[in-house]
């Protein structure tokens, strides 16, 4: 942990503070939490939070429960830990107080409207004067582009994901159901060191692959259909996310056909990544040949997504939103083909932009396939 540069990280965030009308923040996303202050509560629902970080220009404060305080306090020695016992709510005008702030921005994608009116109610019963602004993408930008340590926790989580795939390779056998892959994927993710799968392992078999997000249920492993693998782990915090495809005894033609275009279509598009490139440009170098082709009504989802402490984060590889890549950006290329009764194809490989390009970070063979 200690090589991530949490007081960096806070000055940077105190300098675009100077250009919104806030003297004080409130960060409530468990994300942006642990990237300014390294601190590893987890929020178990969206209307639970483990401890919630409150920034002027000359104070830190994280605001918790006695779940963690001692948690908070190891792990965050250059914040003040405030310890709230009869609710954030209630302790908001006290924290304000200390932080000297009449205007108190926070993050509105993470707040609910009850947690909202219930704050706006005690400061306003406190008389304290303090106003709510409601804010968004205040840590967001910076968490864009990574820095070595954060690259170097991408690749390890990568590669604990990748080994894992590689051993459950030698155990797969016809029969196996959905749910014992995905559940034998995530134990041997775990016995390699990972914290935690990055999302709910996907494992969809046949017909099943035609859903991007399948859930693994009781459907077994059959020869000559398309099984589908979508995986990840956490390592330090970070996350891997990967596809990949394979088939038991000979596949079918149709196979082959959607598998070499899916497989066209992501080496284009990492070809397409580069310094100051967009990243609609790279997604069009995937669904332009995927539309070619005639399949562009089976490729619904975006070519790609930023990753890092989120799975999903910026940058997003899509027709519907824009940046422009820097050295430093962490996506996804991840293009797919989905045919219902059939099965679907998707080939995701995690990529690195660099001074003249880009890195593709996977081991596990860009090939990998049938």
């Amino acid at each position: 942990m200690s090589g991530f540069d949490y007081k960096g990280r806070v000055e940077k965030l105190r300098l675009s503070m100077q250009k919104i009308d806030a003297d004080a923040l409130m960060i409530s996303i468990e994300e942006n939490r642990r990237y300014l202050s390294g601190f590893t509560g987890q929020d178990d629902r969206f209307d639970e939070s483990a401890g919630i970080l409150f920034i002027s220009a000359d104070k830190l404060v994280l605001a918790t429960d006695s779940r963690f305080t001692l948690q908070a306090t190891n792990q965050c020695p250059n914040w003040e830990v405030f310890e709230y016992r009869l609710g954030l709510e209630q302790s908001l005008p006290q924290i304000c107080e200390t932080l000297n702030a009449k205007k108190l921005g926070f993050e509105k994608v993470r707040l609910s409207v009850a947690q909202f009116e219930k704050m706006k109610e005690s400061l306003q019963k406190s008389a304290s004067g303090v106003e709510l602004l409601s804010l968004e993408n205040l840590v967001e930008p910076l968490r864009l582009v990574k820095d070595e340590a954060e690259i170097d926790a991408l690749r390890k989580a990568l590669l604990i994901a990748e080994t894992a795939f590689n051993e459950l390779l030698d155990t797969l056998i016809p029969g196996m159901t959905e749910k014992e892959a995905a559940f034998q994927l995530e134990s041997l993710m775990h016995s390699l060191g990972a914290q935690e799968p990055s999302f709910p392992t996907i494992a969809a078999f046949g017909p099943n692959s035609a859903m991007p997000h399948a859930i693994p249920g009781d459907t077994k492993l059959k020869e000559g259909q398309p099984a589908l693998f979508d995986w990840g782990c956490k390592a330090d915090g970070y996350c891997s996310d990967i596809s990949r495809m394979m088939v038991f005894g000979e596949p079918d033609k149709k196979f082959w056909e959607i598998f070499n275009i899916v497989h066209e279509a992501r080496d284009r598009a990492i070809a397409a990544v580069k310094p100051g490139a967009s990243s609609k440009t790279v997604d069009e170098a995937a669904r332009g040949f995927i539309r070619e082709k005639g399949y562009a009504d089976f490729f619904g989802h975006g070519t790609g997504h930023g990753v890092g402490l989120a799975v999903h984060e910026e940058p997003r590889i899509s027709p519907l939103r824009e940046s422009i890549l820097s050295p430093g950006m962490v996506f996804t290329i991840e293009p797919g083909i989905y045919l219902p009764g059939w099965g679907g194809v998707r080939l995701e490989n995690m990529v690195l932009v660099t001074q003249d390009g880009c890195e593709v970070l996977n081991g596990l063979g860009r090939d990998a396939g049938p």
